[in-house]
């Protein structure tokens, strides 16, 4: 027996915010101070270091539920199955459903159950849950699934990352410019097949770590918003994740008989570019090695930061062949890693 991923499926929304789109925000230190300078300057560095030249907003009246549905019914499809055989449908997100033009996160009921329900899941025994755990909350999610999997309670399990980070965004924050919208879905079921999940990390920093990322005010103190957004350290989340990642990711490896050679490719979430680069070179650099051309594949540039969505919906955008020369193939073997609020890490080694 083996547990695999039998469906994928993947929603980017239609809207397309440019760096050029803003070039009208007035950026403030998170001090309070106005950043002096032609913002065309900010945009510029900022595209340097993250790679990001366009990210995905949600439209007006989609939510994180809608976004989340979306890309669940594309899995259900890819994977044939029928949707009333599912045991469990778990759902990573942070914020809830934000309405356009509202801050408040809606939970309840949650997120998992309104996508059950648009599903229009009429089987009480398929069990609908949230994981909030950061960035990495979708790989925690299918680390989930496999344990429910493997002890028995489960055959079959949807997990999805859905995200609207284009609603708790400060237009004040330079690093407002991140984060994005989507969601990516797949189908875990246990089958006679080779391969699957072969082994797993997950590790939670909650000593000074754990206000790296926090909903905090506007960075505009002379505002009168009253609203909290989200914000980062940025620097310590460079440092963190460059400190522990890689050792992390050498963890779930060497928990199996495989060799850092027979990795085929390694999906990392989409946080910003040189710091995945980085990150990707330590842990060759811990079995001296370099990093090997086209090993990490990347869509943060045109799609954004998208959270728990980034892993998923790079997974099936490959799969789907609509990454410029990258594919998997049969007996392919994958490292996924994630990194987030918390500060939650996790790892996952998977062979198609």
């Amino acid at each position: 027996m083996s547990i695999k991923i039998t469906g994928t499926g993947s929603y980017i929304p239609e809207e397309i915010e440019k760096n050029k789109d803003f070039i009208r925000h007035n950026f403030f230190t998170e001090n309070g101070t106005e950043i002096i300078g032609e913002t065309s300057n900010i945009i510029d560095k900022f595209k340097k270091i993250t790679g990001i030249e366009e990210r995905r907003y949600a439209s007006g009246n989609q939510n994180t539920s809608d976004l989340a549905f979306l890309s669940a019914e594309k899995a259900i499809l890819n994977s044939k199955i029928d949707p009333e055989t599912l045991d469990y449908i778990i759902v990573a997100h942070n914020f809830g459903d934000v309405d356009k033009n509202t801050f408040q996160g809606d939970t309840v009921p949650s997120i998992a159950a309104r996508v059950k329900h648009k599903l229009k899941i009429k089987n009480p025994y398929c069990v609908a849950y949230d994981v909030l755990f950061g960035c990495p909350g979708w790989i925690e999610g299918v680390i989930q699934a496999q344990s429910f999997i493997k002890s028995d309670m489960a055959q079959k399990c949807l997990i999805i990352g859905a995200e609207t980070l284009s609603r708790v965004i400060d237009k004040h924050d330079r690093d407002s410019m991140i984060y994005s919208d989507g969601s990516g879905a797949i189908i875990l079921e246990k089958t006679e097949k080779t391969g699957g999940i072969i082994s797993s990390i997950s590790a939670s920093y909650t000593l000074e770590e754990c206000n790296f990322l926090f909903f905090g005010k506007t960075n505009n103190t002379l505002s009168k918003d009253q609203n909290k957004y989200i914000k980062m350290y940025g620097r310590k989340i460079y440092e963190f994740a460059l400190n522990k990642v890689p050792n992390a990711m050498k963890a779930c490896l060497d928990k199996t008989d495989f060799n850092i050679l027979d990795i085929k490719k390694i999906l990392i979430h989409q946080a910003n570019e040189k710091m995945d680069e980085a990150i990707v070179k330590r842990f060759y650099e811990l079995f001296d090695l370099n990093t090997p051309d086209g090993i990490m594949p990347m869509s943060i540039k045109n799609l954004g930061n998208s959270s728990v969505a980034t892993i998923p919906t790079l997974l099936d955008l490959i799969l789907k062949g609509e990454i410029k020369d990258q594919s998997i193939n049969q007996g392919d073997l994958l490292l996924f890693a994630s990194v987030g609020a918390g500060m939650n890490i996790n790892a996952l080694l998977y062979q198609f």
